[in-house]
């Protein structure tokens, strides 16, 4: 299993591409380049579409472990839900994003943006902005809001954005997103909903010369694994883990 599995009740790791021009949305076009994904991971045979064209190529869910690959207007997405191994999904995103510049006509100068996601869900029954806030704290000049008398936290929503680079091209977002609508607090109807850790890595603007997104790709998921090894996991993802286990 990957050393990230046992952190909440489901992992993933995603990897899309923003593109500047609209992508190919010829019949042909498009399923030559599904088909040539099966050939790769014959499992992943469920093939839909859904509305404003965006077309998906995936496996089965029923086990909770699953692979997929979508196409939109101007996004190209490649994804695995509780791998086996980190190196088996970034395999998986290499062989999609190795495709694409062929299948696809995708150029390394048409890059809106590169992301590379990991993605942790928590289930948890109960107030979530309650939950965050007790697991990770507030800051202190926040911290007597927290004790007026009668009160209770409806909105506990972090997000952090920080530039790696002086020309602030390769950022990381770190967004921990709780569920529970003030419905939920105010009827004390709670129903089990996931609260989701996400830390994106992102490259923005075309790759430079002899780059490609294969390489671009490696070098972001060793950013993000940096960070997840050393902040997120330690400061985040434990504390998380550690308060849903004493409720």
């Amino acid at each position: 299993m990957s050393k990230y599995s046992g952190l909440s009740d489901d992992f993933y790791m995603n990897v899309n591409l923003v593109t500047e021009l609209e992508l190919p949305t010829g019949r042909d076009t498009l399923l030559h380049f599904f088909e040539q994904v099966k050939k790769q991971f014959p499992s992943m045979r469920n093939f839909h579409s859904r509305e404003r064209g965006e077309c998906i190529l995936e496996e089965d869910k029923d086990s909770g472990k699953y692979r997929w690959v979508s196409v939109e207007n101007k996004r190209i997405s490649s994804g695995y839900v509780n791998p086996p191994d980190i190196e088996v999904a970034a395999a998986q995103h290499s062989l999609i994003f190795d495709l694409i510049p062929y299948s696809l006509s995708v150029s390394p100068l048409d890059c809106e943006s590169l992301n590379l996601i990991f993605g942790f869900d928590f289930a948890y029954r109960g107030n979530h902005h309650e939950l965050v806030a007790n697991a990770l704290g507030v800051s202190p000049a926040l911290e007597p809001l927290l004790e007026i008398p009668g009160a209770k936290n409806i909105a506990q929503e972090t997000a952090v954005t920080m530039a790696l680079e002086e020309n602030c091209r390769t950022q990381f977002r770190l967004h921990i997103e709780p569920r529970t609508s003030t419905y939920h607090i105010r009827t004390g109807e709670f129903q089990e909903e996931s609260i989701s850790v996400y830390l994106t890595v992102r490259r923005y603007s075309s790759l430079e010369p002899g780059e490609t997104f294969v390489g671009k790709i490696a070098h972001l998921q060793q950013i993000a694994t940096d960070l997840l090894d050393k902040y997120v996991v330690p400061q985040v993802l434990v504390p998380l883990q550690r308060a849903i286990s004493l409720k």
